[in-house]
């Protein structure tokens, strides 16, 4: 294969995806990019999925790139990742080696595979208050009433798309010159699709080796040392249930009972997600 190729592996929640990644990256000469928007964040550990140990394979040490980057709390998107992602792929292109793209972060994959140059458009507060009133119709008259390079690519399927695309949209208007940085890059995809009974099983059994391994004491651990439990919850998932179970809002059953089915959800809105990836590509 040739040298300093991308080669993506994505997939939903306990797929797989790292083992995949650590064993090919053995075979290839490559080091791994993960793209997993909250396993940047230190002390985010079990409940994001970690598993460093997987990197290592039979004493073979997998180099990787953009975990426990931040501190739990800190700002990060779309945009950070795509700038973080471009050092970490010359990095590893200068030492000659591949470079491998693992995660399960869609946007996040999403910004670095496809044209996905507008994220460094800034937030507009002010225009987003004004547009909370305004029914979906207003706003595609508005989106619709910019004729910009951005209007073609836009994807306004959701309200807050919608409402981005016009903020977007207003910003290029304004700013005649701006020239916004492209993060395209060419790739090899694997996608893994395990049969939905299969998935559940994992996502189970990974549950509970995670509730019995510390999850909950991770997250007491990230409220003692000052992470807001708003920041928590908008992590989503293990860390906005175990935050209000901690707050008694649920006991201990319902709270297993929830989250289980939050992350079977989860897991199905990233295939969503991923078949629409395909399908556009």
């Amino acid at each position: 294969m040739k040298n300093q190729q991308l080669i993506t592996i994505l997939g939903p929640t306990a797929s797989g995806k790292t083992k995949l990644a650590v064993a090919l990256a053995v075979k290839i000469n490559a080091e791994i990019i993960s793209a997993d928007s909250r396993q940047v964040y230190r002390g985010m550990d079990i409940g994001t999925g970690k598993d460093l140990n997987e990197y290592d394979l039979d004493g073979i040490q997998i180099p990787y790139h953009l975990i426990n980057i931040l501190d739990a709390g800190e700002k990060y998107n779309v945009f950070s990742f795509q700038k973080d992602f471009t050092e970490a792929f010359n990095k590893i292109k200068n030492v000659g080696k591949n470079a491998i793209l693992c995660g399960g972060s869609g946007q996040y994959i999403l910004s670095v595979l496809e044209e996905y140059k507008y994220t460094s458009v800034p937030i507009d507060e002010a225009l987003r208050s004004g547009m909370e009133l305004k029914s979906d119709e207003e706003l595609t008259k508005i989106f619709e009433s910019y004729v910009t390079d951005f209007s073609k690519l836009a994807k306004i399927e959701s309200r807050k798309r919608l409402i981005r695309g016009i903020e977007i949209n207003k910003y290029l208007s304004e700013n005649k010159a701006f020239n916004p940085t492209s993060y395209k890059h060419d790739s090899i995809i694997f996608g893994l699709n395990l049969t939905p009974e299969i998935r559940r099983e994992r996502i189970s059994e990974r549950l509970n080796l995670r509730l019995e391994s510390g999850l909950i004491e991770e997250v007491e651990t990230l409220l003692k040392d000052g992470v807001d439990p708003e920041t928590l919850i908008y992590y989503g998932l293990e860390y906005k249930f175990i935050v209000d179970y901690l707050y008694d809002r649920y006991d201990f059953d319902t709270f297993v009972k929830l989250l289980e089915t939050g992350i079977h959800q989860y897991a199905k809105r990233q295939m969503t997600f991923f078949r629409k990836m395909e399908k556009t590509a």
